[in-house]
């Protein structure tokens, strides 16, 4: 990956772009080789393939890119939906940050895992990933305050309050210093 790239979605900065231009002494890794390395965590993989069975389908959501101090987290929700009711329903979140890949059950889980080393849910187990770019580690405190906006702001989107998700997010920016 070589640039990141968001655009504000609130007032007065609305469609304002924010870009981070990355070192290219450095490789980091960019959303297609985040997901093959879920792919290739076989515990995720198998439980992913045994979901999409006959019966039921599963469904990867977008995987999200957020910048956090000197490195980015990988977060990417999982959907099953059963054939008889047609809804999708968040089954597991899937984290990667540095070398570790984890799958949990829900956001808050899946990112304290990958930041404590508690293993995947998966089969018991997080991969581990050769990672070329000597990662920093987020204090507990920052990470716990960039959460709290995160839910804050899932919440507003849940409820379509659209300014309220855009202050979220725009804490949730300036808590990670961007």
């Amino acid at each position: 990956m070589v640039a990141w790239i968001a655009a504000a979605c609130d007032r007065p900065d609305y469609g304002k772009l924010i870009a981070y231009r990355l070192p290219k002494d450095r490789i980091i890794y960019g959303p297609t080789q985040i997901e093959a390395m879920i792919d290739q965590e076989p515990t995720i993989s198998q439980q992913l393939s045994l979901w999409d069975q006959r019966g039921s389908r599963v469904i990867r959501g977008n995987l999200l890119v957020i910048p956090i101090e000197n490195s980015f987290l990988y977060v990417e929700p999982v959907y099953l939906i059963a054939e008889e009711v047609n809804i999708p329903q968040l089954i597991r979140v899937i984290a990667s940050y540095g070398n570790r890949v984890v799958m949990q059950p829900s956001l808050d889980e899946a990112i304290k895992a990958v930041f404590s080393g508690i293993p995947s849910v998966a089969a018991g187990q997080a991969a581990t990933i050769p990672s070329p770019v000597q990662q920093a580690r987020p204090s507990a405190d920052a990470l716990a305050q960039v959460r709290k906006e995160f839910r804050q702001a899932e919440e507003a989107l849940k409820r379509g309050q659209w300014t309220d998700f855009g202050r979220a997010m725009d804490d949730v920016s300036k808590l990670l210093g961007k």
